[in-house]
């Protein structure tokens, strides 16, 4: 195996130029497609992660599935494989604090993995130790939860020579992430694999699921979604309606809107009588993935929501509605009833602030009044 640094600089600084050079808003839809179209074609993960990498300053980036009926499947960058190939070879990683800390914490947003370790537990953590002989140090993190109970983590770590994480580099990851997880839950289910047809692809992601031309036509379903008539209805020329009126005007907005500006959505959908709460996914089908669909543009999927199960969109405000972290925090101070002064007061900004990202809230949940956002908000806590 390699060790140090210097040698690994050699492979990564090339590789990762071409996203620094491009513009910061071409870097974003670049990265996004990139994400979607992985969801599908596991062999982009790397690539995926290496852009990633390259926003973040961040050496190497890595996805991890967590399941209890399946050993731990995982994809790096092609030049830290050495270091995952250790991981994965015994099984010192069960004894690892910082894999165990993030296993059970799951943080919602990405994290600095050393702010939940004692010195003493990095420094005898077996994980970290070959980390460290490699020239890696600081590591970030993030959990996905899926509804088998499964659940995906991304990590990022920094060499040794370049510190600990910013919260600018943090920010920018948290970007990323609800793209990330959407994409890393269709991943997850089709166990990081090529999927081969559009019609197992449906029947293997295990999720109720339809894709869509860019004009909402339905082009094919799977079974668990036909049987959810109490969710989805049929409507002219072959498009579907979600039955809730509220998620239902966010969805069709979302489905034009995919057409012009590749917006994509979750969609939180209320329980009603004894049935669970849902959340509505839509992912824009982008190259490899329209290809594999034979040209849809859109997927949609849908996930239940039970006292036993979790849901594989962030646990936070700011992941389900594609919110910034700023926003997300003032969302959450608001369904737990703070007015905008007070919201503003809790989370240390201006109040003039606090209006100004109440106005890009409504915006991106559909919604127009506070009381109508605080009422979204409220119906989907069980997605935090």
């Amino acid at each position: 195996m390699m060790r140090g640094t210097v040698q690994m600089d050699a492979v990564a600084s090339p590789r990762k130029m071409p996203m620094l050079e491009m513009p910061q808003d071409e870097q974003a839809f670049a990265i996004v497609d990139l994400i979607y179209e992985a969801a599908f074609a596991d062999e982009l993960w790397p690539e995926v992660l290496g852009a990633a990498s390259a926003i973040s300053r961040s050496a190497s980036g890595a996805i991890f599935v967590f399941s209890d009926q399946s050993p731990v499947r995982a994809i790096t960058e092609a030049h830290v494989q050495p270091l995952l190939d250790e991981f994965m070879a015994g099984d010192s990683w069960k004894f690892s604090e910082s894999v165990q800390r993030m296993c059970s914490t799951q943080p919602a947003s990405f994290v600095r993995v050393d702010d939940f370790m004692t010195g003493e537990e990095i420094e005898r953590d077996p994980v970290r130790k070959s980390a460290t002989a490699f020239g890696a140090g600081s590591h970030v993190c993030t959990s996905v939860p899926m509804p088998g109970g499964e659940f995906v983590l991304f990590v990022f770590q920094r060499w040794l020579k370049d510190g600990i994480y910013d919260q600018a580099a943090i920010d920018r990851l948290d970007e990323l992430r609800p793209h990330l997880a959407r994409a890393g839950v269709i991943a997850g289910r089709l166990g990081l694999e090529r999927a081969k047809t559009a019609v197992s692809t449906l029947r293997e992601i295990g999720l109720p699921a339809a894709v869509m031309s860019g004009s909402g036509r339905v082009l094919t379903a799977n079974p668990l979604l036909e049987d959810m008539a109490h969710v989805f209805l049929p409507t002219a020329h072959g498009g579907i309606a979600l039955a809730n009126e509220p998620a239902n005007a966010l969805f069709q907005q979302a489905i034009a809107q995919n057409r012009d500006n590749r917006i994509v959505r979750s969609i939180p959908v209320p329980g009603t009588k004894g049935r669970p709460a849902l959340v509505v996914h839509l992912l824009p089908l982008r190259r490899a993935a329209h290809d594999i669909f034979s040209g849809a543009d859109i997927l949609v999927s849908a996930t239940e929501v039970s006292l036993c199960a979790t849901v594989p969109s962030p646990h936070i405000f700011s992941g389900l509605f594609d919110l910034t972290p700023a926003e997300g925090r003032l969302a959450v101070a608001l369904a737990a009833g703070r007015s905008v002064h007070e919201a503003a007061i809790e989370i240390g900004i201006a109040v003039k602030s606090a209006r100004t990202y109440l106005e890009r809230i409504f915006r991106k949940t559909g919604t127009s009044r506070q009381s109508q956002l605080v009422a979204l908000l409220k119906s989907a806590r069980a997605f935090s």
